[in-house]
């Protein structure tokens, strides 16, 4: 293995050593290693000609395509960053981040254009579905068979820019470097990333949760099977047809699959390895998954600004799904209190972390990167996850919740997945969300939002007595709202904020 090497380097040795074998997967269009190299020269050689110069930045916008991971490669050959965005976002988030990354380029579909209305307009657009939107793709891009002039990158170079959801305020953007994601991708053996690996993608490429496996497997030469919009029964129907190995999935969506009537019917048996990240995974789902799924499951805890994660090996510790892990090698945990010091041995503290994949800073605010810094006595740099837990005497993490979402009602700290875990128990639940509330009496008191199985029989009432028994006198739920469903971000994070907005209206 080279000290350092490019993401689209490593398609280009592919390409060089097996062009015929099957790089993306987009519907029912296949492209070739080959194929997918010599689009991805197109798309630099494009960007040259349009005057972009090395560590320009250009942004994406759309559904997961063929077109899009050309481009996204195009940007990096030709030492261009890639700020990917939300098709979700509102217009006023969207043009923020495009003029925080400076984009010079914006490339989008016709959904996400004619969904982001004038805040898609610039004197600069590429259509990639080739519609009246902007330059059509396949004018814009170079003709077949052209190179770009050749770029040296700078490991330091930015790779991408990805902006953080935006659910505690504006977007900022998170810069990672041609290094940072070579530390990823350069170790994707021991995780079966091979030229046999054909990887289902149905989370949305702007996401670091969708990179962490659509950057190994391109990088060790695997497949890429691309899902424009996740639904549980065409998963499981493009897993069984192309037949997957590798799939990272959030919780949420492990939930719908799992629920589909007849899951136990697909042929799944060439799967050896799922993950899961970005919410919490409860233990019960994770069990089911590792009794009816074939194959490993891999669930990782961090960041995307980096610093420390853990992993828990479920089917290694299936004794231990309550929890998300130890620390990855080469990776340092540490639980921090409200002084900002380490707490004892067993206690609940903030968790931080550090280890060689930390982001550069977020884009164009130094006052946010600092902020997002602890150091030790030694002056060593660990990334504040927000996120508060505990170790247990094996050395395993265990979540408790994000430190803003911490209740204190009447001087006492209610964690809300200590509820959340309660309310799950009841067998007419299938998931629930608790949030603080203002309270006179107690500064703040915990409210439900419950989802229902459809032939639930318990009403709101009877859940909120049926809860309050089950837990402790500073616990006790105020109120049970029951709803259709959870408000979600794209890649499955619950959004409290929303909950906690619907109970001032």
């Amino acid at each position: 293995m080279p000290d350092f090497a490019t993401l689209d380097a490593l398609v280009g040795h592919t390409a060089a050593s097996a062009p015929s074998r099957v790089a993306i997967i987009d519907g029912d269009r296949k492209l070739s290693y080959a194929g997918l190299d010599d689009l991805i020269n197109r798309a630099a050689a494009a960007l040259q000609a349009d005057g972009l110069v090395p560590r320009d930045v250009i942004s994406i916008c759309a559904l997961s395509s063929i077109e899009y991971v050309a481009v996204f490669l195009g940007a990096l050959r030709a030492g261009i960053g890639v700020a990917p965005l939300a098709p979700s976002s509102t217009p006023h988030d969207f043009a923020a981040m495009v003029g925080d990354c400076g984009a010079k380029i914006l490339f989008m579909d016709e959904t996400t254009a004619t969904a982001m209305g004038s805040a898609a307009d610039g004197p600069r657009r590429v259509s990639l579905d080739d519609s009246a939107w902007g330059r059509p793709f396949g004018t814009w891009c170079a003709a077949p068979g052209t190179r770009p002039e050749p770029v040296v990158i700078d490991p330091r170079w930015t790779f991408n820019i990805i902006y953080s959801s935006g659910t505690t305020g504006t977007p900022k953007g998170i810069v990672h470097s041609h290094g940072l994601r070579w530390q990823q991708y350069g170790q994707m053996d021991p995780l079966g990333y091979g030229p046999e690996a054909v990887t289902v993608l149905s989370t949305p490429l702007y996401s670091n949760t969708t990179l962490v496996c659509f950057n190994p497997t391109l990088a060790g030469g695997g497949t890429v099977v691309l899902m424009k919009k996740f639904d549980a029964r065409g998963f499981l129907e493009l897993s069984e047809k192309h037949r997957a190995t590798h799939a990272m999935l959030v919780p949420v969506q492990y939930r719908r699959i799992m629920n589909v009537p007849d899951f136990d019917s697909f042929d799944l048996s060439s799967f050896q390895m799922k993950f899961s990240t970005s919410a919490p995974f409860a233990s019960e789902l994770k069990s089911d998954v590792l009794k009816r799924w074939p194959g490993g499951l891999t669930e990782y805890y961090g960041m995307t600004e980096g610093g420390g994660s853990c992993v828990l090996l479920a089917h290694e510790h299936p004794d231990k799904l309550n929890t998300v892990g130890c620390p990855m090698p080469d990776h340092e945990i540490r639980l921090i209190g409200e002084d900002g010091k380490p707490v004892a041995s067993g206690e609940i503290g903030e968790i931080v972390g550090r280890s060689p994949v930390i982001m550069d800073g977020y884009l164009n605010q130094p006052g946010k990167t600092a902020e997002t810094f602890w150091h030790d006595e030694t002056g060593k740099r660990f990334v504040r996850t927000g996120d508060v837990g505990r170790f247990d005497a094996d050395g395993f993490l265990t979540l408790m919740d994000r430190k803003k979402d911490m209740i204190i009602s009447g001087g006492f700290n209610i964690y809300p997945s200590d509820l959340e875990a309660v309310l799950a128990g009841h067998e007419d639940v299938v998931e629930a969300a608790v949030v603080g509330v203002p309270s006179e009496d107690w500064g703040e008191t915990p409210v439900a939002f419950v989802v229902l199985r459809p032939d639930a029989s318990v009403d709101a009432a009877a859940l909120r007595a049926w809860t309050n028994g089950r837990v402790g006198k500073t616990q006790r739920l105020a109120d049970v709202a029951i709803v259709e469903t959870l408000p979600r971000s794209a890649i499955g994070k619950v959004l409290k904020r929303e909950l906690r907005d619907r109970l001032r209206l």
